[in-house]
């Protein structure tokens, strides 16, 4: 059985949730769609991730969008595609003094854009912006994630070349 089969939400769920980077940081993933177009987490404020102001440690919030797109793509476009992380940057707007929440969402509107450039092996660099908010709402922090994304040679549309 191919590997693709057998990841479903949940068992990503289940296996971010204690993967040591995630769950030593504080991270959890508090909830995946079924059809891995929404995800959101939390980064927990525990004593051991916090910095020198007693706030959030800046690199726990970057972390808690790594590599949530990227495995978001995977479960939407399966086995057909290379997706991989490319670049991603921080904006620190506010310190982190709370537990923090982060929303993910892939639009259909992504989605297509994503497999029309693709589909004859051309190379996609979707760009994703994720706002990180405290228990209030309040923003945080900023984050860009840019992905690579390459449909696989033996998937590509050669007829239309």
């Amino acid at each position: 059985m191919a590997l693709y089969k057998i990841i479903t939400p949940w068992t990503v769920k289940f296996a971010l949730n204690f993967w040591p980077p995630l769950w030593g940081a504080g991270i959890k993933i508090i909830y995946i769609s079924d059809d891995f177009r929404l995800v959101k987490t939390r980064l927990k404020l525990r004593w051991w991730n916090k910095n020198a102001n007693r706030t959030q440690y800046g690199g726990s919030i970057f972390s808690m969008t790594d590599p949530v797109y990227a495995l978001m793509l995977m479960g939407v476009l399966k086995e057909k595609y290379f997706i991989w992380d490319k670049e991603a940057d921080i904006d620190f707007i506010a310190p982190g003094k709370t537990d923090l929440y982060a929303d993910f969402i892939l639009t259909e509107e992504t989605i297509s854009c994503i497999r029309r450039e693709t589909n004859q092996g051309k190379k996609a660099f979707p760009e994703f912006i994720v706002h990180v908010v405290d228990e209030e709402g309040k923003l945080v922090s900023r984050i860009r994630r840019v992905l690579y994304v390459r449909k696989k040679p033996e998937f590509r549309d050669t007829a239309a070349k």
